[in-house]
């Protein structure tokens, strides 16, 4: 068993509200300054610039899952993490196609697709800050079904969570955990609120720019840096763990 250094969330310069700093390579040399072993790359309701970070985790030396932010109806933000790129292009088909709007850079910022090289490959024009027409039990369900896990971001805000849009876990929405932005509050007041959800509970930096990376972490203990063994490690399983 390794105890990883992990970051499940983490966004490039596709999201509207990540800095333009947030290309592939300075992500992925950010991540090994930091001495990550492990991230997910999750962009508001899209993977397009997934393939490029995955490709330089692997040449650098750093494990890179392939995600997604995703804005459900009720504008509940869950991750949507994956093994493999065409796992979370799948997830990605199934929201651009419950996905409204016109993106204006002008209010929300630029949506870049970028290349390993750093280079601008276009602009994504879609709404991706906007909510998509999927309530959250179809697409914790649509996430499963394609082998991924879902984890419901940032549940201590006040706002786009789950406890603050909902106050609870709907029956029929099995999520595999939840984030929480600060270890602080998960050991305080929310203490008690995260023992009545009965769900493994991970911290992440949420990064949108380069200096948040590896703000927040959660230390994985498991075999090998995997999807599965990090399924494996949110429910206990054979001695893996997860800690803040």
């Amino acid at each position: 068993m390794k105890k990883f250094k992990t970051d499940l969330h983490i966004h490039s310069c596709l999201s509207p509200c990540g800095d333009l700093d947030m290309s592939p390579r300075k992500i992925v040399k950010k991540c090994r300054e930091k001495g990550l072993d492990i991230i997910a790359l999750c962009d508001h309701n899209s993977a397009e610039n997934v393939a490029p970070v995955v490709r330089l985790g692997e040449t650098l030396g750093v494990r890179v899952l392939p995600g997604m932010e995703i804005n459900s109806r009720e504008e509940v933000h869950s991750l949507a993490i994956f093994g493999q790129a065409r796992q979370a292009l799948a997830m990605q088909k199934i929201v651009y196609e419950a996905l409204n709007g016109v993106n204006r850079p002008e209010f929300f910022g630029e949506q870049v697709r970028a290349n390993e090289f750093d280079e601008v490959e276009g602009f994504n024009d879609r709404l991706l800050i906007g909510a998509v027409d999927l309530g959250l039990e179809e697409i914790v369900r649509a996430i499963h079904r394609l082998g991924g896990l879902c984890i419901a971001s940032h549940v201590d805000r006040p706002s786009y969570s789950l406890l603050s849009q909902l106050g609870f876990v709907p029956p029929g929405v099995h999520l595999d955990g939840v984030e929480v932005s600060d270890p602080r509050w998960a050991r305080g007041e929310g203490k008690g609120i995260l023992k009545d959800l009965g769900l493994p509970v991970v911290t992440s930096s949420d990064a949108h720019f380069l200096g948040d990376i590896g703000r927040r972490v959660s230390f994985f203990l498991m075999k090998a840096p995997t999807l599965e063994e990090i399924r494996m490690a949110l429910q206990g399983k054979s001695g893996r763990s997860v800690e803040m």
